[in-house]
């Protein structure tokens, strides 16, 4: 039977064979690669589903509570995040951007140790699955929309021939696309925030203690609220918009490792 360090081995191999045919894509301009890239990140996927019902059943748990598990199952969730887009706004050549993410993240989890330990009491609550599960697709929606926010960038320096036109989508579709992610991703990182609080008022018998997880997780939130108001209030967009979410994913990779690798805190388990 397939186990999960096999699933996880498989999902990897999968998801760099994505990538290079999606790069196949963009040199060769040959668009039936993107069908090739497609299936292969979507098989990628399927193994590391796999992988992690296999984790939930060794561990008795979902597997939200270390940072191997919350690795892997961001990576799941971008792979996720990247099917529902491809397939809602046709743009096939969205991959090449957002496969590298995806390999960088399953490839960090990889690195990390895959021990089930016990849950620390802290961690035994309703509350994890709630909190961690609007944490991945948060960070999930926040890195299709700065890969959509790269390809803004990319695109205006792209000469305008048939295969630029046919399948990159204009500026304006990616500013929209880019615009729907961080919308999406800002309203679950609130959830986050807020199931955050109630669980540590619980745990702690206080609702925010500005731990660096905290402090950081509320930096980020406050870099995308800015986001959105501008873009509403002041109808902020295009490629100050763009680069913006960049700089606002670079945030969130910085909350999520950064803080875990430089900094200590109540949220040091993770």
């Amino acid at each position: 039977m397939l186990g999960e360090k096999e699933g996880l081995i498989i999902a990897i191999i999968l998801y760099v064979l994505a990538m290079f045919i999606y790069i196949m894509l963009f040199t060769s301009k040959k668009i039936r690669y993107s069908k090739y890239g497609s299936w292969l990140l979507r098989f990628g996927f399927v193994f590391h589903t796999i992988a992690i019902l296999n984790r939930t059943v060794e561990a008795g748990r979902l597997p939200l509570a270390s940072q191997y598990e919350f690795a892997t199952s961001f990576a799941w969730a971008i792979s996720l995040s990247f099917i529902v887009y491809e397939w809602k706004y046709k743009f096939k050549t969205l991959g090449i951007f957002v496969t590298p993410f995806i390999l960088a993240v399953t490839v960090y989890a990889a690195l990390q140790s895959a021990e089930i330990k016990p849950l620390m009491p802290v961690l035994q609550s309703e509350w994890l699955f709630f909190h961690v599960s609007t944490a991945i697709f948060s960070y999930g929606s926040f890195a299709i929309a700065c890969a959509v926010s790269v390809v803004y960038i990319i695109r205006e320096k792209l000469k305008d021939d048939e295969f630029t036109l046919r399948h990159l989508p204009q500026q304006e579709a990616l500013d929209q696309m880019a615009y729907k992610a961080i919308s999406f991703g800002f309203f679950m990182l609130t959830l986050v925030i807020v199931t955050g609080a109630i669980w540590a008022e619980r745990a702690w018998g206080r609702y925010w203690r500005w731990d660096p997880k905290e402090t950081w997780s509320f930096i980020t939130w406050i870099i995308y609220a800015i986001y959105l108001h501008v873009r509403l209030n002041k109808g902020w967009k295009n490629k100050k918009a763009a680069l913006y979410s960049v700089i606002g994913f670079a945030a969130v990779i910085f909350t999520y490792i950064g803080v875990n690798t430089l900094l200590s805190g109540f949220h040091s388990y993770l």
